[in-house]
């Protein structure tokens, strides 16, 4: 089988025999209801740009490309409508030139194309004319496909100005879309984000969002019905090459990479990027994490003082899930829209949506991007001790651990962001959630809060942390507030743990184990 890794044209994976996982019923179904314009939001390498192709296929009448698919049933008019496409991936803005040279350049491929001589500087203008002349020279009205909408806004964060400068180039120039209304049969946009949806498309109020419509929950990625009717032999490779059963193959691809809600209540998707390429190479990866995080992402997390123990096990409210507007006082929404956090669960009476991270693949590419900013700089050395401590923490060696852990934090150019225990609060979380195993920060006990609780099938770790007092004051405080008697029946072996660290050092300079 030939997967389509990182090839978006719709046409070269019909032509050149790679598999595909049709949605050809769901562009069918969305051409033909109600409405003209439409968004949708979906994390990056999720699909859009392959969808955006596929439409583009379809609306120019390429019938031939659709043989064998739910389309060539369900379509019988097959009209060849005029198309234009406009991509802002494949660039960083970085200045209001960049988005004026991206537009330009496409603008001038479709005017070469229906013969208009360029005349006029401004590319509201221009769109302007071509959606004209390709109305004029076909006999039908246009369509519009815009893939990534939001990329020279995103690329901007943090930076109000320059962003604020493409907003309004952006506002202008889909505002044309309003203006020749009557000239355009459908159009589409798609984006990681929802960033300025309102003010980029003041005036097109009739903009159909369908990113949590229950319709269209699996119009990209890859369900698990998907999955089994396309790829079924693909999973038996891949039991075969890893020495596992097909069941169990099967588990595995759904914990690494299924779990992806973008409604409440709604069918499960696989990253497609990731299932394509686990099944390609054999080996069960983190794919999606390995191309790259955004730049947006690394400034939002390196400014905010949100808790990130609590990104596990988030709650929040409908309207405050499409709000990014205060992005570094709550990156929530922003983690929720490009696909980091996911939907878990939903309470209608309150409008309130529980969510957490989708897969183990996001859960530990995430918290390994935030050990940066929590953790010593990491060298091999370093990932070398964090595996060393999984060891430890399983086969009960209390002592070998905190031994490791010490060694950790006591490596140079140490980044965390202040001098308070909660921060190192965040280092001891993301370490531990690392290693796989079952933690909690700040548990809550009848008599107070133990700042870490970690149980493994055989053992039980409570730490306590104290800055710039002594290891034995924190063990006094595990004693005196009880955080070991509702273990008191508890099979496991449990060890007190005493933990002084110094702000001054940024290091565990005392520990002691009971």
């Amino acid at each position: 089988m030939r997967y389509p890794i990182g090839i978006q044209s719709f046409e070269s994976i019909r032509r050149d025999g790679y598999v595909y996982v049709d949605k050809t019923d769901l562009i069918h179904k969305l051409s033909h209801g109600s409405g003209k314009y439409f968004f949708l939001s979906r994390p990056r390498r999720f699909g859009k740009s392959l969808l955006v192709s596929a439409m583009e296929a379809y609306f120019s009448g390429k019938k031939e490309l659709f043989d064998g698919l739910a389309m060539a049933e369900l379509e019988k008019e097959w009209i060849q409508f005029p198309v234009l496409r406009f991509d802002l991936t494949g660039k960083f803005y970085t200045s209001p030139e960049a988005l004026q040279q991206q537009l330009d350049l496409q603008l001038t491929t479709l005017e070469n194309k229906y013969g208009i001589r360029d005349e006029y500087e401004s590319v509201d203008v221009r769109f302007q004319h071509i959606i004209d002349a390709a109305y004029k020279n076909t006999g039908h009205r246009v369509v519009i496909l815009i893939d990534e909408y939001d990329k020279p806004i995103v690329d901007n964060l943090g930076n109000d100005e320059l962003a604020d400068i493409f907003r309004r180039q952006l506002q202008g120039f889909y505002s044309v879309m309003k203006a020749k209304d009557d000239c355009i049969r459908f159009g589409f946009l798609t984006g990681v984000t929802k960033i300025g949806k309102l003010s980029v498309f003041s005036g097109l109020n009739n903009l159909k969002d369908i990113s949590m419509d229950a319709r269209y929950t699996d119009i990209c990625g890859i369900s698990e019905k998907d999955l089994k009717k396309y790829f079924d032999e693909s999973v038996r490779e891949l039991a075969q090459a890893n020495d596992q059963s097909v069941e169990e193959t099967y588990d595995r691809l759904a914990e690494m990479y299924d779990g992806y809600h973008f409604r409440q209540n709604s069918v499960g998707m696989y990253n497609p990027f990731s299932l394509l390429n686990t099944f390609d190479s054999g080996e069960f990866k983190e794919y999606w994490f390995e191309t790259g995080t955004p730049t947006f992402l690394d400034k939002v997390m390196q400014e905010t003082d949100y808790d990130v123990t609590s990104l596990s096990d988030q709650e929040i409210d409908a309207p405050s899930l499409m709000d990014v507007d205060t992005v570094y006082h709550n990156p929530v929404p922003l983690l929720y829209q490009t696909g980091y956090l996911t939907i878990k669960g939903y309470e209608p009476e309150l409008e309130l949506y529980h969510l957490g991270f989708p897969n183990r693949e996001v859960k530990h590419g995430f918290l390994n991007f935030l050990s940066r900013y929590y953790t010593p700089s990491r060298t091999d050395s370093g990932m070398m001790l964090v595996s060393k401590m999984l060891r430890d923490i399983r086969s009960g060696n209390a002592e070998g651990f905190i031994k490791k852990l010490e060694a950790l934090f006591a490596k140079p150019s140490y980044q965390i962001q202040g001098d308070s225990e909660k921060d190192f609060q965040y280092a001891m979380y993301i370490i531990l959630e690392l290693m796989g195993e079952y933690v909690e920060v700040e548990k809550a006990t009848s008599n107070g809060r133990m700042d870490i609780l970690l149980q493994t099938k055989e053992y039980i770790y409570l730490i306590e942390i104290k800055i710039n007092d002594t290891a034995e004051a924190a063990l006094r405080q595990i004693e005196e507030k009880g955080y070991a008697r509702p273990f008191a029946d508890d099979s496991r072996k449990l060890f007190r743990i005493g933990v002084r660290f110094s702000t001054e050092n940024r290091c565990i300079e005392d520990w002691k184990i009971v």
